[in-house]
């Protein structure tokens, strides 16, 4: 099991920021690098508690879905979502919203394990840790950019 543990403070209430990190569309814009896009299931607007979206990209040269649930809501403090059918093994996100002074601090665990035995263990370490930090970290910066400016309202109507 690799887990990724990320902290970002954002100038804006819990709230704002617990909807917009369950914005699909906001989620496409931190990802129009890689060209990900929905494949199914919720296409537009914030996933609610049970449903499912499919995401699909091009990921080291191969073409994958993945389609995660939320399976855990409790506004405006935490949500997780929860890997249903895809490539890794098994994947579980918890998505947590800390008020603090002046914002929210934003914390990610994102967990999840290779198929292939021992060569998915190589290949995470030589690359795919690092590849998923960065598209958490780029999403996180996403959300903090819109939730501290004026846009937020686009994704919240």
């Amino acid at each position: 099991m690799t887990t990724i543990k990320l902290t970002t403070f954002i100038k804006a209430p819990p709230a704002r920021c617990f909807d917009l990190s369950l914005s699909v569309d906001l989620h496409m814009r931190s990802t129009q690098n890689t060209g990900e896009k929905v494949a199914g299931g919720r296409l537009s607007g914030l996933m609610l508690s049970g449903e499912s979206v499919t995401w699909e990209a091009v990921h080291f040269g191969v073409r994958q879905r993945l389609t995660s649930r939320i399976t855990q809501m409790n506004r405006p403090g935490h949500f997780r979502n929860e890997m249903v059918k895809g490539a890794f093994k098994s994947m579980v996100h918890d998505h947590y919203f800390e008020p603090e002074r002046d914002g929210t601090v934003m914390k990610d665990v994102f967990n999840y394990e290779t198929p292939c035995g021992i060569f998915g263990l190589l290949f995470d370490r030589l690359a795919l840790k690092r590849h998923m930090t960065l598209l958490l970290e780029e999403r996180n910066r996403t959300i903090k950019i819109v939730a501290e400016g004026s846009d937020w309202v686009n994704f919240l109507k």
